[in-house]
């Protein structure tokens, strides 16, 4: 097999990255080009993505590949998080900073819109989880606040198409993104008239959609000259990043389950078409696009990001890695404070020690007070809210469950793979700990007729990466804690 080298540049909510991929004889390995931190800027008392500082981050990766292999990249694609967005004007500029998810516009967007469409109804349009960070409820709060932006705007680019279009003038949208937004009709496979309706925006701003590997075009000359490389196959990969992480997660058939895990927990299953029944609805769950024609049916938890920003509380007096944050979790007793990872209280605090505090003492429980009791805390509730999507699962789709993987960074955190076996009963499999990126560069393989299908993409996985696996132990004291666990998150949901 020829040799290639693939670009990825793979943002996420916390911080970026540049990755090169080489493919040869049916081997990937990847190689870091670059880290660098992605921060909310705070503009008038709303949080933003400094979108213009990520790109001038990308064309240094891109100029960091050269300097590494001398030469170009076969071709470079994008992925980022969901749902965020830009806007531009008729002359093709960015009128403000995109806002951020965990911004506060949206509070209280999702309930006022639902008496213009009912919840009911949304969720037959676009099958997506509620959430008041969603694209629509976005959206939403810019109508309701009468947003100059809005009304300058000319096209609605996500975060992956904003990058795309600075690179090669591209304005697409891919699939798998565009379903997260919840203005898209999965069965129609469009987007959606009746919410731009409802919203009073006009469908013209959206982009026209693409499947994820299509290739958009080739660098632009500016950015060519600014970074050294030649006029190169910009890809629109499974832009959302959970999607590529899927694309490579080293399994087949359909008994399984993943969690991409990082500063979200993302845990489903692939299904060849949306599922929007009764008990998805009842449940939460989302159908967002998958590659190959697949969807992921799944539920987004709000996951490490609450181990994330304790420790951004803790490294105001003194700096902790996430090891030691483990090492001191490991001595904790066990089963003695819970949290609903998913409760709203979490999504931006002014301090998520405090929220956490505050949650056990308003839930009957004693108040977590050492670092240690704290982070248990927190991995002890994520793996227990597993379980309880895993019950929901089985619930909804009577398929056979006989492992997990996990992928991504926080496969990485051994205590909380271990917790996850032990909590859910079945066995884990952490790894490729660069999931999104290995099915970033490997979409970019298919999409220049390398790889056939996903099956291509997969088999290639399973033997470059090994993955660690973690079989569950006598797990009564997790049954035990599961039952005071349901009591818990009850009393948090009727006291929030």
């Amino acid at each position: 097999m020829t040799k290639h080298q693939f670009l990825a540049f793979d943002l996420g909510a916390e911080s970026g990255r540049s990755i090169a991929g080489i493919l040869e004889n049916g081997f990937l390995q990847v190689r870091h080009l670059q880290r660098f931190a992605n921060e909310v800027v705070t503009i008038q008392g709303h949080l933003h993505w400094n979108a213009l500082g990520l790109f001038g981050e990308i064309k240094r990766g891109m100029k960091a590949f050269v300097a590494e292999f001398g030469a170009s990249p076969t071709s470079l694609a994008v992925d980022t998080w969901g749902v965020d967005f830009a806007l531009l004007d008729r002359d093709g500029r960015l009128i403000e900073l995109p806002f951020s998810y965990r911004d506060s516009r949206t509070q209280g967007m999702m309930e006022e819109f639902f008496t213009l469409i009912p919840r009911h109804r949304v969720y037959e349009l676009t099958g997506i989880q509620f959430l008041p960070l969603n694209t629509i409820f976005q959206l939403f709060s810019m109508v309701r606040t009468e947003s100059p932006a809005l009304k300058q705007a000319n096209a609605l680019l996500f975060m992956p198409d904003l990058i795309n279009f600075l690179l090669c003038a591209a304005k697409k949208t891919e699939f798998t993104f565009a379903t997260t937004s919840q203005l898209f009709n999965p069965l129609r496979r469009q987007w959606d008239e009746e919410l731009f309706t409802a919203l009073g925006v006009s469908r013209e701003i959206m982009q026209p959609i693409v499947e994820p590997g299509t290739v958009l075009g080739g660098l632009a000359n500016a950015v060519c000259r600014e970074t050294g490389m030649d006029s190169v196959p910009v890809i629109a990969t499974a832009s959302h990043d959970t999607a590529s992480a899927v694309a490579a997660v080293p399994a087949h058939g359909d008994d399984w389950i993943y969690i991409s895990s990082g500063t979200w927990s993302l845990m489903g299953i692939e299904i060849d078409r949306p599922l929007l029944s009764e008990d998805a609805l009842r449940f939460n769950f989302t159908n967002e696009g998958g590659v190959g024609n697949t969807f992921r049916f799944l539920k987004n938890i709000m996951g490490l990001w609450l181990l994330q920003a304790c420790r951004k509380d803790w490294n105001r007096h003194h700096s902790y890695t996430y090891e030691e944050l483990m090492a001191m979790a490991e001595n904790a007793a066990p089963f003695r404070f819970f949290v609903d990872p998913d409760c709203l209280d979490f999504l931006n605090p002014p301090s998520m020690v405090a929220a956490i505090q505050q949650y056990c003492l308003r839930t009957g429980q004693a108040e977590p007070r050492s670092i240690a009791e704290i982070t248990r805390c927190v991995m002890e509730s994520l793996a227990l809210k597993y379980r309880e999507v895993l019950e929901e699962l089985r619930q909804i789709h009577p398929r056979p469950f006989r492992r997990i993987h996990v992928i991504g960074g926080g496969c990485q955190n051994r205590m909380l793979s271990q917790f996850a076996a032990d909590a859910t009963g079945l066995p884990v499999l952490a790894g490729p700990v660069e999931a999104t990126a290995i099915g970033n560069i490997l979409i970019q393989a298919q999409a220049l007729g390398i790889f056939r299908s996903v099956a291509d993409i997969r088999d290639t996985v399973e033997r470059s990466f090994v993955p660690d696996r973690y079989e569950p132990k006598d797990n009564s004291g997790w049954n035990r804690a599961y039952e005071r666990y349901r009591v818990i998150i009850g009393l948090g949901k009727k006291e929030s």
